[in-house]
């Protein structure tokens, strides 16, 4: 088994928390996890029909049965379980005693901050990290400012490889086929989840506005366009935006704009999650493909999004990333809130560095306070070196 950055917070919390919550998309690994980390606890899947009909029909003799700690996974299909959940840890403070997993963030969540509020530790578990695919000690985000990046060296598989195979487990676990893999994920999503989630008259319709996302990721999100595109109205495409987000199957990245410089967009940027599933989406179906596709730049920054998306998600932390963009002109792809700092990242697919890759963050970065006075720049080639107050990083660190 793969080690997961994740597990380490997990024992952590048991010891405060009486419930422990992990949500994340499906096949992200959080049973496995959950299974590893509390090895004592009993184990039920509500995926189960027998098990799903005790817990709705008695859901306090249910949980009798669990005294001693039960993993219950895929617990947004019987929420009735929470309400007694809640009595429980009440009146017996035993810490770590329940461990929750969902697939489905706005079903499963909702429920969870209303009725444990204050009782559970709330997590996400995304895909695997490359660093936990290498088997490497992930570095800390919160120092990125401050830390030279470790030494490692370029791993066994190009950058296209690992962009077209994505990071899901199974793909990796089972040897599966990337596009026979992500075929039949996608096919179950659409066919399960979604319609759990919203009652969607036309699937066709649906799948042509997931395409369509799948063509914006790394862009600004005009959703105006996207629904004249998708043929729907304005209202259907922000309801279903929000059932991919549900799904963790897209993520909307915020610019900070907030008291640092005038007439910038307040737009929002669409990202995947997993690049996987989006150069499935499309369709490109070999590395070769990848290398000379219009969107490569995207579907690159999309990786790297995605990367520091896990590297704070699965240490526990909510991920401080935004974009910054002013009417000018000016951008900077990733900024990273320290808390009194904001550290710029540039990311260009290409593997030779040229002097135009440092504009926005000469820009950036010469606007003064909050924003750091040193920069990183994350290429798609090898390098890795000091140029002046930049730091260029290859992919794989």
């Amino acid at each position: 088994m793969i080690k997961r950055t994740l597990a380490d917070k997990l024992i952590t919390l048991a010891h405060h928390f009486p419930v422990l919550s992990i949500t994340g998309p499906r096949q992200s690994g959080k049973t496995t996890l959950a299974q590893a980390v509390f090895k004592d606890h009993q184990y039920v899947s509500l995926e189960d029909p027998n098990e799903h009909e005790a817990a709705l029909a008695d859901p306090k003799g249910f949980l009798r049965r669990f005294a001693d700690g039960v993993v219950l996974d895929e617990v947004q299909r019987a929420p009735v379980l929470l309400s007694c959940i809640q009595g429980i840890v009440d009146a017996e403070k035993k810490p770590g005693r329940f461990v929750l997993t969902g697939s489905q963030q706005f079903h499963l969540m909702a429920k969870v901050t209303q009725t444990l509020a204050g009782r559970t530790a709330l997590v996400n578990l995304f895909p695997f990290s490359l660093d936990e695919l290498l088997g490497r000690e992930p570095a800390d985000p919160w120092r990125i400012a401050l830390a030279e990046p470790p030494a490692h060296a370029a791993p066994d598989f190009s950058l296209e490889e690992i962009i077209l195979k994505g990071m899901y487990p199974p793909v990796h676990d089972r040897g599966a086929e990337p596009q026979d893999w992500y075929a039949s994920y996608y096919r179950t999503y659409i066919e399960r989840d979604v319609r759990e989630l919203v009652n969607i008259g036309n699937l066709d319709a649906f799948q042509r506005f997931v395409r369509l996302c799948a063509g914006r990721s790394g862009q600004l999100l005009n959703l105006s366009s996207l629904a004249q595109d998708a043929g729907i109205s304005h209202t259907t495409a922000r309801n279903w935006l929000s059932v991919l987000e549900a799904g963790f199957i897209v993520q909307q990245l915020s610019p900070h704009f907030s008291n640092f410089a005038k007439r910038i967009i307040k737009t929002p940027k669409l990202y995947f999650l997993d690049t996987g599933l989006l150069c499935y989406l499309l369709r490109i179906r070999n590395p070769f493909e990848l290398m000379t596709h219009s969107m490569r730049g995207a579907i690159f920054e999309t990786f790297v999004v995605a990367e520091f998306i896990k590297a704070f998600s699965h240490r526990g932390d909510t991920p401080p990333l935004y974009f910054w963009r002013d009417q000018g002109g000016h951008e900077v792809d990733l900024v990273i809130d320290l808390g009194e700092r904001l550290f710029p990242i540039e990311i260009k697919s290409g593997e030779t560095i040229t002097p135009s890759y440092f504009k926005g963050l000469e820009f950036f970065c010469g606007l003064g306070k909050p924003a750091t006075t040193n920069g990183m720049l994350v290429h798609g080639g090898s390098t890795a070196y000091q140029r002046g107050p930049f730091r260029i990083c290859p992919w794989y660190l």
